[in-house]
């Protein structure tokens, strides 16, 4: 797509991007030194233990998205109208990177030796075998990409990039996006990393190719989410592992 022009207005650091940071930072450091507190008091509101996983993860998404809504909502309306201009480029390529995507995670994978499922995989597994898919597209395939793709390519590239080089800015994302998808009782095992660190260089790539576009990114990552839960809903319980 070549690199498109921006406004230098839109990647100045804001308020509300603080507000956003301040809040995923905040509900995960929240979830990993009193998240059993939060999963007590979800349960005695959802007796099944995987809805109030859901409730859990509604609530922290819910939470960040807001902000990063009201902070992004001009470059969404840019990027969205860039893409309008050449609408079959959008639609060939995004399958297009989901196949580099499966490539390059199946070379990582191999390379670090067995696929392990992070904390965080299996967590979304348990929850996709107790909710209806009604509830969990929304949280996986629309609210959760954007907010990361708001974090880990709009902030951490797009706007770090004014005060960084652009590159260590990607590599920066690489290993952020990566290692917070990991974070649990694995730490940072490569055999669980392998599938993060194959998505966040799709992801960064294609930012970074198509002029920062915010939208194309976030679209390639709904769309491996909404592939995810299509396969795992598919897949009988029973062959899923434990």
């Amino acid at each position: 797509m070549g690199t498109l022009s921006t406004k230098a207005p839109l990647y100045k650091f804001t308020a509300l991007d603080a507000i956003a940071v301040a809040a995923y930072v905040g509900f995960t450091a929240y979830f990993l030194l009193a998240g059993q507190t939060l999963n007590r008091l979800m349960l005695e509101l959802f007796t099944d233990p995987a809805t109030a996983s859901y409730a859990v993860n509604a609530i922290f998404y819910a939470g960040v998205g807001i902000f990063a809504v009201a902070s992004a909502w001009r470059v969404v309306g840019r990027d969205l109208r860039i893409l309008g201009t050449r609408p079959w480029f959008t639609l060939g390529m995004v399958p297009l990177t989901l196949v580099v995507m499966l490539i390059l995670t199946a070379i990582l994978v191999a390379a670090f030796g067995t696929a392990q499922s992070s904390e965080n995989q299996l967590g979304i597994q348990g929850m996709l075998q107790h909710v209806p898919a009604w509830l969990m597209v929304p949280l996986l395939v629309i609210l959760g990409p954007f907010v990361e793709e708001y974090l880990f390519r709009h902030l951490l590239i797009g706007k770090l990039s004014r005060y960084l080089n652009i590159w260590v800015c990607c590599v920066i994302s690489v290993m952020v996006f990566s290692s917070i998808h990991v974070v649990g009782r694995e730490g940072l095992a490569l055999s669980a990393l392998a599938p993060y660190l194959g998505m966040a260089v799709v992801l960064v790539a294609v930012y970074v190719w198509t002029g920062k576009n915010l939208m194309f990114s976030y679209f390639v990552h709904a769309a491996k989410n909404l592939m995810a839960v299509v396969l795992i809903y598919a897949v009988p319980p029973e062959l899923l592992p434990n």
